[in-house]
């Protein structure tokens, strides 16, 4: 994460270089680079949720033509939850709300703002590995069931990761 973040500080026009030297204007930029880097981390984790979100869509079209009606409803549900987490932060506020409203923030509260988004990349790539497990269990009718509820599971464990990283920083999980 803190390569992103870096990656928007340094492509500052001249303009913001020239104004960091105003007294306390640099801590604006600091506060709106960290707010830039932060929508491109939220950015990115939400077009990862999309494609996960088409891909578990496709499934539930697998299941419809393998004629497996009764799981249909339990994929819309773990789509459901994927969908809300994926809302959740594509229409947050730039920086959270409060997050980065002070000028300076200690580097413990980036360290647990940065460790909330690896969760959201962890989440995601365990939603990829338990749709490989609905694939392969798309003929075993005894372990498809469990398999579709490991990613209701973490779909809504991705919602709550969300709600604790906002409660953490702004006092309101939303």
């Amino acid at each position: 994460m803190t390569d992103m973040y870096q990656n928007v500080s340094g492509q500052m026009d001249p303009f913001k270089k020239l104004a960091s030297y105003i007294p306390g204007f640099g801590g604006y930029v600091e506060r709106q680079n960290r707010r830039d880097a932060d929508k491109l981390v939220r950015d990115t984790i939400a077009r990862r949720f999309d494609e996960l979100i088409k891909r578990a869509s496709a499934l539930q079209t697998d299941l419809v033509s393998a004629g497996k009606l009764e799981s249909v409803g339990e994929m819309e549900k773990a789509v459901t939850q994927m969908r809300t987490f994926m809302d959740k932060v594509s229409t947050a506020a730039r920086g959270y709300s409060g997050l980065f409203d002070a000028v300076k923030i200690n580097e413990k509260e980036l360290e647990q703002l940065y460790n909330f988004d690896l969760a959201f990349f962890d989440l995601a790539d365990q939603i990829g590995h338990g749709l490989d497990n609905i694939e392969a269990s798309m003929g075993d009718d005894a372990a498809l069931p469990a398999a579709i509820r490991n990613i209701t599971t973490l779909g809504r464990q991705a919602v709550d990761t969300f709600n604790r990283r906002a409660e953490a920083f702004t006092g309101s999980g939303k």
